[in-house]
């Protein structure tokens, strides 16, 4: 049997899905929005959010026809924010060759 810890890390271990996430991170978005950002079939990112969904790392509110998502702020949002000051305190060298590609 799977731990929590490897379970919730193999959700978040693709590509797009972190790219998904680092965009919601900012702000949240729709899937047409998510798509045009990152460039990918709609079909994909709407896979990707599916996965996110099932594990409340994204939820979603519908506003009419539109679905919005947003990375869960109880949960997900905080641990993003440990992430990113772990990151930049300990991982200096890296940190700073990120802040280079913005």
């Amino acid at each position: 049997m799977k731990n929590n810890s490897y379970l919730f890390f193999k959700v978040l271990s693709t590509e797009l899905r972190a790219k998904i996430i680092d965009l919601l991170y900012q702000k949240p978005r729709t899937v047409s929005q998510i798509t045009k950002e990152l460039n990918t079939d709609q079909s994909k990112i709407s896979h990707n959010l599916q996965k996110l969904s099932l594990c409340n790392i994204v939820t979603s509110k519908r506003k009419g026809k539109t679905k919005i998502y947003s990375l869960n702020k109880k949960t997900i949002t905080p641990i993003l924010d440990l992430v990113n000051k772990h990151f930049c305190t300990l991982c200096v060298k890296e940190c700073k060759a990120k802040e280079e590609y913005k």
